[in-house]
């Protein structure tokens, strides 16, 4: 264990109370019919990497973070796949780390429906532990072409204090992130991440994780 990791968990265990929940935090990973083999496992690699990143661990771990990982693509094909987990410790980060490695992908040849995906993601936030901050972490790369809109989902997530930040890959829809600024994201302070190629996804959804989670997000309100 480094210097840095010994030193949270002193300070975790040695904490009395146990602090409470900063943030709940929801990923959504895109596995529509766009997405190969290949560029899903680049999804979830990346995705696992960058949760062990040094100051994103350390921050979970201080922040006694609840995480889970949906996997959604079209209309009634949502699921979460890794539930609700507390990272109270490092040992916990790197078991929620592993299961992203493992995660098998549970579909392969469907639309892009990202309003059904968020209107899921709300009654899913329902048994997770009182958090200062909800939030989904939605990765994808096309536009919704099926099922409820984005937009007509907002009221709801704000009804329910959930924020939705957005990772667009642009590979195949150049104008994916205006898209998704307009349409999916939502709540204070709300963000897009650009990745030109799911090539460029490890190194921008760490970017992305430490900017909300470390709460370094000037942001643009919603």
């Amino acid at each position: 264990m480094s210097v840095l990791r010994a030193l949270v968990s002193s300070l975790v265990l040695g904490a009395t109370p146990v602090a409470a929940c900063d943030l709940a935090l929801m990923m959504a990973v895109d596995v529509s019919g766009s997405v190969d083999s290949d560029e899903y496992r680049i999804q979830m690699q990346g995705l696992a990497t960058a949760l062990r990143d040094p100051l994103i661990s350390e921050a979970l771990v201080l922040g006694q973070a609840q995480l889970s990982l949906v996997q959604w693509t079209g209309q009634s094909r949502q699921a979460m796949t890794i539930p609700w987990t507390q990272i109270d410790g490092f040992d916990a980060l790197d078991r929620f780390a592993d299961a992203v490695t493992r995660d098998p992908r549970r579909w392969r040849h469907y639309s892009t429906a990202i309003g059904e995906v968020l209107s899921h993601a709300v009654d899913l936030f329902a048994p997770v532990a009182p958090c200062h901050r909800k939030l989904i972490d939605l990765s994808g790369d096309g536009v919704s072409n099926e099922g409820l809109s984005p937009v007509g989902v907002h009221a709801r997530l704000r009804e329910a204090g959930i924020g939705v930040n957005a990772l667009a890959i642009e590979e195949s829809e150049s104008d994916l992130t205006a898209y998704f600024f307009e349409n999916v994201i939502t709540g204070d302070g709300a963000f897009v991440v650009t990745a030109a190629r799911f090539q460029d996804y490890p190194d921008r959804i760490r970017m992305k994780l430490l900017r909300e989670i470390t709460r370094q997000s000037a942001g643009i309100g919603r």
